[in-house]
């Protein structure tokens, strides 16, 4: 029956991502499982202020030669070793077997703090303010650039999600193609859009904050909510609760309220197994090709891969590989547990 809320959801069951389609299996009876499996070690919780053999600190030199200043706030530089490049020749590849075409992007790398050891839950709300500030002057200078079309933020904090540099930095890669993810996104905000005139995700927030059941945090401008749909075992979505389709339209208010929500986000993690909490965090935003991108609300994800412990990792493997996503703690428990910490 259409708008009927289901409570409860405690036996095995299929939840949808209405932003793209996508589906997880969701098994709660799962959760008494013993684990026998890969525990994960550790890292150093220690870490100094500078490192003089670390590639990302003020006044070292990088791997690729170049020297770092002695910057004393964020520092962006195009990365040494970029996935994508601008300067490539044009290949396309067409047949009914094989398909291929070149690529052109830029990767830049945002260093969120000069201090080697401070990550964004250690960091003050002014100094976030100062990473957000440099994410909307890196989104409006690459979107200046004609062939590109979508531009990706994103940060992988830890050993465990591949960081392979502790200094606590982000990524920005900016390319031609517009990812199979974002044209979903796009298709569904503009379906929902002509068919309701308001943003899906605009609509989806609202039904969140009158359940309440998987809300987290909420100011006044932003809330972070366990998505419905959730894959990881502790997933959060920063939500803007002005529709706006990229992050340079947030208002100097709304700048200071995100900040407010990636920290604390950042810090309940942290104390939720004790440790400096391992993620991957990314802002999906509206593609820069110049079309209109209808109904479009840009939001930010957390995907952390801790279960069970600090060192009991979530693994994608097996059905998930081949089928969809499972999971064994709802998200309504997941919501539980960090809204404890707050």
């Amino acid at each position: 029956m259409s708008g009927m809320i289901v409570k409860n959801l405690d036996k095995v069951h299929i939840r949808t991502n209405i932003l793209t389609g996508s589906q997880v299996l969701v098994s709660p009876h799962r959760t008494q499982r013993p684990w026998q499996g890969k525990q994960e070690e550790l890292p150093n919780a220690v870490q100094a202020e500078y490192d003089p053999e670390c590639y990302l600190c003020p006044g070292n030199k990088r791997i690729g030669g170049d020297q770092n200043p002695d910057y004393t706030n964020t520092y962006t530089f195009t990365n040494d070793f970029s996935a994508l490049i601008p300067d490539i020749e044009e290949v396309t590849l067409e047949s009914a077997s094989f398909k291929a075409h070149s690529e052109k992007g830029i990767c830049r790398v945002v260093c969120f703090s000069p201090n080697h050891s401070q990550t964004l839950s250690q960091m003050g709300i002014t100094q976030i303010e100062n990473v957000i500030e440099t994410w909307k002057l890196e989104f409006r200078d690459l979107s200046l650039y004609k062939f590109i079309n979508n531009i990706q933020i994103f940060e992988n904090k830890g050993a465990m999600m591949g960081c392979s540099n502790p200094h606590p930095h982000g990524q920005i890669w900016a390319q031609q193609t517009i990812p199979l993810e974002i044209q979903q996104k796009s298709q569904n905000f503009s379906k929902y859009w002509k068919l309701n005139k308001q943003s899906l995700l605009e609509n989806y927030l609202i039904e969140e904050l009158k359940l309440n059941e998987r809300v987290i945090i909420e100011n006044k401008h932003f809330a972070v909510v366990v998505p419905f749909w959730a894959v990881w075992p502790f997933e959060t979505m920063i939500v803007p609760k002005r529709v706006m389709k990229n992050i340079t339209e947030i208002s100097v208010v709304e700048n200071k309220a995100f900040a407010d929500a990636i920290r604390k986000i950042t810090k309940i993690y942290d104390k939720l197994f004790n440790c400096s909490f391992p993620y991957s965090s990314g802002i999906h935003q509206a593609p820069v090709d110049g079309k209109k991108s209808t109904g479009w609300h840009w939001h930010m994800s957390f995907y952390p891969p801790l279960l069970r412990s600090a060192t009991v990792k979530k693994f994608m493997v097996g059905y998930e590989m081949f089928g969809m996503p499972q999971r064994d703690i709802t998200g309504e428990q997941a919501a539980e547990t960090l809204k404890s910490l707050k």
